[in-house]
């Protein structure tokens, strides 16, 4: 019988496979998959909010609309998030909504997670929500520091440009 710990990273590793589908993009590497209590995959989904114009495109929410689609219902009750961040605080809302049972993220969020607003959004004594955090945490470090350090080469060198001109 496979263990929690092997199909979290499983789960984990195709959510990461999502987050690369996102930097390939020129995305902000962010990678979801949700998972019914049976371990049958529902949806997968990665941040398109360049493509799509759209402050609400994240990872977390797409799969989440996905999810309910398939199943056709918005309750996603036993069901399992697997997101490569930390969530936000509207990620963090609509996770907590949608009645999932259980967030399992790779890495921690110091801007925007959600723990940062955790007093503000989230009512913690409400929800029924598990989180298991630090799930291949390296590996989306990487993905999201080679993100952020193109992005700075980029900004860069189109400031060089602006000045030469």
């Amino acid at each position: 019988m496979t263990n929690y710990n092997d199909s979290a990273h499983h789960f984990m590793k195709l959510a990461l496979k999502q987050a690369e589908k996102a930097l390939l993009r020129d995305e902000v590497p962010i990678g979801a998959i949700v998972v019914d209590k049976d371990g049958t995959i529902l949806s997968r989904a990665y941040n398109l909010v360049q493509k799509k114009k759209s402050p609400l495109a994240h990872a977390e929410i797409l799969a989440i609309e996905k999810a309910a689609k398939k199943i056709g219902d918005w309750r996603l009750a036993e069901c399992t998030i697997y997101v490569t961040l930390e969530p936000c605080s509207m990620c963090m809302s609509v996770i907590d909504l949608s009645r999932i049972s259980k967030l399992v993220f790779a890495s921690k969020s110091s801007k925007y997670g959600y723990k940062i607003n955790e007093a503000l959004i989230f009512n913690r004594n409400r929800s029924k929500l598990k989180i298991v955090e630090n799930i291949l945490a390296d590996d989306s470090i990487k993905l999201l520091q080679n993100f952020f350090k193109k992005k700075r080469k980029k900004t860069s060198e189109r400031k060089k440009i602006v000045r030469s001109s």
